[in-house]
C-alpha cells in the first residue's frame, strides 16, 4: 500500500501566491514538549523550515510565527502543552500546534483554542507551505484525527512491501537530511522507528503514532554519521519500542546487528539504546549492549508494574522474579549496567498486595533511576471502561509512597559506585564556578536526560565537551556522582569533539 501524498490542508482548492513580503525571511520558534522522539520531530520540522527559507530564532516574541510541538501521552502532559500552547499566544506571533497532542485531537483541540492553528503528523512534509498558508490568512480544512494503526496493514509481514517503495515514507513527514540542530550539547536523540504494535491497556499511543515502522539501517547509519559531522558524539536511539526495531522486514535481529556499526561510526564514543520492551528483550540483544564496545550497558526498561497479576490486567507480561532474572543476566555480562524504568500506580484494580509486589522488586532490583506516575484513563484504551477504578486521592498516596521509597533506593544505588570506575561524557566546564578541571557529564548508566549527573574533578587542561574520561567514584550527593580522573589522557575523544566542532 503506497503512502499518500502529503495532505493539501488548504481550504477551497485555494492557489498557493507567494507570502506577502516575501523577500524578508519570515522568523519562526520551536517550542517542543514530551519526549526525546517528539525532539527529533522538532529538529526536522526546523529543518525543513530552514530549508524553505525560514529564519530559526529562540525566542517567541522575535517570532512571526511559533510552532509548538505537544505531547498528548498522559493528563498532565497534556495540560503542559495547553500551557505552551497558550503562553506562545502571548507573544503575538501565530501558533501553530503539531505534535501528539494536535494529532489526536484535532479539530476538537482547535476549537477549544480558535487561537492556534491544529496541524497533524500528514502535514509536516508539506511544514512550509502549511505556515505560509497561516501567515497569509489562509484557511485551513480542520485537522480531523484517525486510527493511524489502520494506515499500514496489520501484519508486519504484510507491511513490508508497503514500505519499501521509494514514494513510501516509513514516517510521516520524516526527513533527517534536512534536520537542524536545535539543542547544543554532545548528546543527540536518533530515531530508529515509529509506531508501536503492541496493546497495553493503559496507552494509547498507537492510536496516534501508528503501528510500527522500522526505518532503514542504511538510513539510521546516514542519519548518525551526520550527527557525529556536528559535533555529536553519543547517540541515543530512541523510538516506542526499540526492542521491536527490524521485526515488520523479518530480522528481529536487526537492533544487535546494528548497534556494532553505530558503535563504529568516527566520532561516535558512545550509543546508548531508549525504551526496551521487557516482554521482547531476547537474549542476543541482551548480551550486545552489554558486551558491545562504544555501547553503553544501559537498560532502560519500560516494567510499568511488577505484580504479575496487575500487569496481565494491562495487557503486559512478566513479573518480579522475571524482571530480577533479566536483570540479574545483564549484571553477570556488564556488573555495574545501569537500569532505569517507568512505574504506573492505581491502575484499575490494583491492590495493596500489587504495590507490595511493586516495593519488593523495587528493593531488590538495584535500579538507577525510577519514574513514578499516578494512573489516568486516556480516551480509546481498554484502561478507560474497566472496573476497580481507585480514588484519585489513594492514586496520589501510592504516588507519594513508591516515590519516598524510589529516592531512598536510587541513592543507595549511587552509593554503591563509590570505588568504581565510570566513564563519563563531559558536558558542561564548571571550572568558572568551582576549581580547574572540574566538568559536569554523564556516566555510562546515566541517560542524558533523566538519571542524575557526574561531576569529575581532575579533567586534563584542554578537554573539550563531548569527550570520555574514566574517572574513580569519590562520593555521592542523591542520585549524582563525584568523581576524580583517574586517566592522564582524556579516552575516547573524535577527532570532530577534540577540534571543537
Amino acid at each position: 500500500m503506497p503512502a499518500a501524498a502529503p495532505t493539501d490542508r488548504r481550504a477551497g482548492g485555494q492557489p498557493d501566491e507567494p507570502p506577502a513580503g516575501a523577500a524578508s525571511p519570515r522568523r519562526v520558534a520551536v517550542v517542543t514538549l514530551g519526549c526525546a522522539r517528539n525532539e527529533v520531530d522538532s529538529e526536522e520540522l526546523a529543518g525543513r523550515l530552514a530549508g524553505e527559507g525560514y529564519q530559526l530564532v529562540e525566542d517567541a516574541d522575535d517570532a512571526d510565527a511559533v510552532l509548538v510541538n505537544t505531547c498528548g501521552f498522559i493528563e498532565s502532559a497534556k495540560k503542559d502543552s495547553l500551557d505552551a500552547i497558550l503562553e506562545a499566544t502571548d507573544s503575538g506571533a501565530e501558533v501553530i500546534a503539531v505534535g501528539c497532542m494536535a494529532e489526536r485531537y484535532g479539530n476538537e483541540l482547535a476549537g477549544a483554542l480558535p487561537e492556534a492553528t491544529v496541524l497533524g503528523f500528514d502535514d509536516y512534509a508539506a511544514i512550509g507551505d502549511r505556515l505560509d498558508d497561516v501567515l497569509s490568512g489562509r484557511p485551513l480544512v480542520p485537522h480531523s484525527p484517525r486510527d493511524r494503526r489502520t494506515l499500514l496493514p496489520i501484519s508486519p509481514v504484510a507491511r513490508t512491501a508497503a514500505t519499501t517503495g521509494s514514494d513510501a515514507p516509513a514516517i510521516p513527514g520524516h526527513d533527517w537530511l534536512r534536520r537542524r540542530r536545535l539543542a547544543s550539547g554532545p548528546s543527540a536523540a536518533l530515531k530508529i522507528a515509529s509506531g508501536c504494535d503492541r496493546r497495553c491497556a493503559f496507552c494509547a499511543i498507537p492510536t496516534f503514532r501508528g503501528a510500527f515502522v522500522s526505518r532503514p539501517m542504511a538510513e539510521v547509519l546516514g542519519e548518525a554519521q551526520w550527527l557525529a559531522s556536528e559535533g555529536v558524539t553519543e547517540i541515543v536511539l530512541v523510538s516506542e519500542n526499540s526492542t521491536s526495531y527490524g521485526k515488520d522486514t523479518g530480522d528481529l535481529r536487526s537492533l544487535e546487528k546494528l548497534l556494532p556499526q553505530l558503535a563504529a561510526v568516527p566520532g561516535i564514543v558512545r550509543v546508548r539504546v531508549a525504551y526496551l520492551q521487557p516482554a521482547e528483550l531476547r537474549p542476543g540483544l541482551l548480551e550486545v549492549i552489554a558486551g558491545t564496545p562504544g555501547v553503553a550497558p544501559y537498560y532502560d526498561l519500560s516494567f510499568q508494574h511488577s505484580s504479575p497479576t496487575l500487569l496481565r490486567r494491562m495487557r503486559r507480561f512478566g513479573g518480579t522474579d522475571d524482571f530480577l532474572a533479566v536483570m540479574a543476566r545483564a549484571r553477570s555480562l556488564a556488573p555495574e549496567a545501569g537500569f532505569r524504568t517507568n512505574v504506573i500506580l492505581g491502575f484499575p484494580g490494583e491492590t495493596e498486595a500489587d504495590v507490595a509486589e511493586l516495593e519488593r522488586f523495587l528493593v531488590e532490583g538495584r535500579l538507577d533511576a525510577v519514574g513514578v506516575f499516578g494512573y489516568s484513563d486516556e480516551e480509546g484504551t481498554e484502561g478507560e471502561g474497566l472496573d476497580g477504578k481507585l480514588d484519585q486521592a489513594e492514586i496520589d498516596a501510592r504516588v507519594r509512597r513508591i516515590t519516598d521509597l524510589v529516592e531512598e533506593l536510587t541513592a543507595q544505588r549511587a552509593e554503591e559506585r563509590i570505588g568504581s570506575t565510570v566513564d563519563v561524557l563531559l558536558t558542561d566546564d564548571l571550572s568558572e564556578v568551582t576549581e580547574a578541571g572540574t566538568w559536569g557529564g554523564h556516566a555510562a548508566h546515566q541517560d542524558p536526560d533523566a538519571d542524575g549527573t557526574t561531576t569529575v574533578s581532575g579533567v586534563p587542561a584542554g578537554a573539550v565537551a563531548g569527550q570520555l574520561v574514566r574517572a574513580e567514584v569519590v562520593d555521592t550527593d542523591g542520585i549524582d556522582l563525584v568523581a576524580v580522573a583517574v586517566t592522564p589522557a582524556l579516552a575516547g575523544a573524535s577527532a570532530s569533539a577534540a577540534a571543537g566542532v
